[in-house]
């Protein structure tokens, strides 16, 4: 462990999946709160390489409902993000900043994700 709040392969394992690695470097970007769809149409953007206009409907919707019900949830309870299901609100925590470092140095490494992710 590296005096991060969640050990080093506690944070692998969260970085695992595309989702939640384009979710994690949205937030790490913009470094402020966002809203579901945000996240939506930047998981989109860059899973898909497909301007949203071009993308049927069901892959959206499938897109929005793994974030909701999976990837959100579990970065929110490894205490990375907070997580208003009801508002469907995004924020970093103070642990999202202290990992940080650690999240950044596996993003960057990440040949799928072009830097810096943007809205």
């Amino acid at each position: 462990m590296t005096g991060n709040a969640l050990p080093d392969d506690s944070i692998l394992s969260l970085c695992q999946d595309k989702h939640r690695r384009i979710v994690l470097a949205m937030i790490a970007h913009e470094k402020r709160s966002l809203t579901l769809n945000d996240l939506t149409k930047t998981v989109l953007k860059y899973n898909h390489h497909t301007p949203i206009t071009e993308v049927p409907e069901d892959v959206l919707v499938e897109i929005r409902r793994s974030l909701y019900h999976i990837h959100l949830p579990k970065l929110s309870a490894a205490g990375l993000i907070t997580y208003d299901q009801e508002r469907q609100f995004v924020e970093p925590t103070e642990q999202f900043d202290q990992v940080q470092p650690t999240l950044s140095k596996i993003l960057d490494v990440d040949p799928e994700l072009e830097t810096p992710i943007k809205l």
